[in-house]
């Protein structure tokens, strides 16, 4: 049994930031562990083979939902990174930090350190900004971020019929107040994915004082009178134990942390004994409050205007279109999930923006299916950036690679329901409304412009919408009896344990949550560094 510093159990978004700020130091040993394999798939690595990693059992875990009443009680594909880089290997690369009330909030409720004035030097730490530093943003950091390297005439009309409305144009979605219209940046070095693999971990992988296991799935935590001691894990079908000296740090994710709590004993009693196991630590809030930005997908036909469906069947532009990236790093392969981002407000009484839009020059009748519309469209998504539905993970099985219980509940309050039949029509006056969009004749392939009462409004929405793949919160940051971490990120009630990753956000932050997640793991490796001084 080998003797570590630090476990870091989950090589993700947080996990290969932890890696690398904490190895700096020689004189620490660390043990970094991924359940899943090497990022060596090459779609990883071109953005737009986003669609090719997602669904796809060699680079994502491939977790279902439970059954979901409002999603018509369908079953929904919920995608996480099973890779060096974790999701951040196969997300869409859309570099979006939220809004600075975000962060404010989360100090007013009590987590101090966690202000937006507190975390701005986070965010500036880790970016290397492609137009260079300024007040917002730095320069020389591990994550690049680059211009989106395409458009569509679609897109820059989709911007001037929603200027028509008020909602104006923007340069920058990062500085705290994201109000706008614009192109989304993205994570990318020279036209391909900078993943906190690619960024984080690859130029540090040698240091003599980091060992890295993949494939190495984490069967629990182990505790000796509430102080985590060590690990248990399978490593080619051998179940292998590494022993900690200082803190083991769980970064395996809103979904993978809580899982990984309950089957080492860390959870809510009745469920642990449910699945025989024994209980460390009852503590009904692990694995709640999860939440998660849903977009809603409205489609809208057009004509005489280029899309990706057009591109998508012919085959003389595939060919195009790929010669296109691998000659000039430019086009719809150096783009990953979306193209065209807008934060408005669904109320102008509003103090902050509470919708946003990732419109893409696509349309298709479900994610997961690669088979494009035949004929020309756009799907101009939009989401809730503040929904109070709320799920949870349970386990299903002491065995932790059997995939736990996701139950989200989408859609499941009043006010979730009324902001998306508002955001449809919201949506649906951009388009069908505007002058910008009155010659190309546009058609609203769904939910279908007859559609106009809320509750009608968001059954059909939800027939067709998905998680936009921001689940949070399911190890919440407080101070509160039910918190699960303090905001030293270290678990109430037990030693040498701290969470790091998008779980223990209080709440969803206003905007896409993986560059809040690396900022998070910023933030913690300088907090682990001084708590390992005092």
């Amino acid at each position: 049994m080998e003797e570590f510093d630090y476990i870091i159990i989950g090589a993700g978004s947080a996990g290969c930031v932890l890696a690398n700020r904490l190895s700096a130091n020689p004189k620490i040993k660390i043990l970094l562990l991924e359940a899943g394999g090497k990022d060596i798939n090459p779609w990883i690595h071109i953005p737009g083979g986003y669609f090719k990693t997602m669904h796809n059992p060699t680079t994502d875990w491939c977790f279902k939902t439970e059954k979901d009443p409002g999603l018509n009680y369908r079953e929904m594909n919920f995608p996480r990174g099973k890779t060096l880089g974790g999701s951040s290997s196969i997300n869409g690369m859309l570099y979006i930090r939220g809004q600075s009330n975000d962060y404010d909030y989360w100090r007013q409720l009590g987590n101090v350190g966690w202000s937006w004035e507190d975390v701005l030097p986070y965010f500036k730490k880790s970016e290397d900004n492609q137009l260079g530093e300024d007040d917002f943003h730095g320069v020389g950091g591990p994550l690049k971020v680059e211009k989106m390297r395409a458009s569509f005439k679609v897109l820059d009309l989709f911007m001037e019929a929603a200027e028509e409305f008020g909602y104006q144009k923007t340069s920058d979605f990062n500085t705290g107040n994201n109000e706008g219209m614009g192109y989304f940046p993205l994570n990318v070095r020279n036209g391909f994915r900078c993943s906190t693999a690619v960024g984080y971990l690859n130029p540090i992988k040698k240091r003599k004082n980091l060992k890295i296991l993949t494939n190495a799935h984490i069967k629990s935590i182990k505790f000796e009178n509430k102080k985590a001691v060590g690990i248990n894990y399978w490593k080619n079908n051998q179940l292998l134990m590494a022993k900690t000296n200082k803190e083991i740090i769980l970064s395996a994710g809103t979904i993978g942390s809580p899982h990984i709590l309950q089957a080492s004993g860390i959870g809510p009693g009745d469920l642990l004994k449910k699945n025989n196991i024994n209980v460390i630590k009852d503590h009904f809030s692990v694995g709640k409050n999860l939440h998660d930005h849903l977009m809603l997908r409205p489609v809208y036909k057009v004509k005489n205007l280029d899309t990706l469906n057009n591109i998508y069947h012919s085959y003389y532009r595939k060919i195009i279109t790929g010669l296109n990236f691998f000659l000039f790093k430019k086009g719809p392969l150096a783009v990953g999930a979306s193209y065209l981002c807008g934060f408005i407000k669904s109320d102008e009484h509003l103090d902050t923006p509470n919708l946003q839009f990732h419109v893409s020059p696509a349309s298709t009748d479900f994610l997961g299916k690669t088979t494009l519309h035949s004929f020309p469209a756009f799907t101009p998504t939009i989401t809730n950036l503040r929904p109070t539905s709320r799920g949870s993970i349970e386990l299903k099985s002491s065995d932790t690679r059997i995939p736990p219980k996701i139950q989200m509940n989408y859609l499941s309050t009043d006010e979730d329901k009324e902001i998306a039949s508002k955001a449809i029509k919201i949506t649906r006056n951009i388009v069908m409304n505007s002058k910008a969009f009155k010659k190309y004749d546009p058609e609203e392939l769904r939910p279908g412009i007859h559609i106009n009462d809320t509750k009608t409004l968001t059954r059909e929405a939800g027939k067709y919408a998905n998680t936009i793949f921001h689940p949070v919160s399911t190890c919440r940051m407080g101070n509160d009896e039910k918190a699960v971490v303090n905001d030293r990120l270290t678990a109430h009630g037990l030693e040498n344990l701290r969470i790091v990753d998008a779980s223990i956000m209080p709440h969803i932050t206003s905007g896409n949550t993986n560059a809040p997640t690396i900022m998070i793991a910023e933030k913690a490796a300088d907090m682990i560094i001084a708590d390992s001084k005092s």
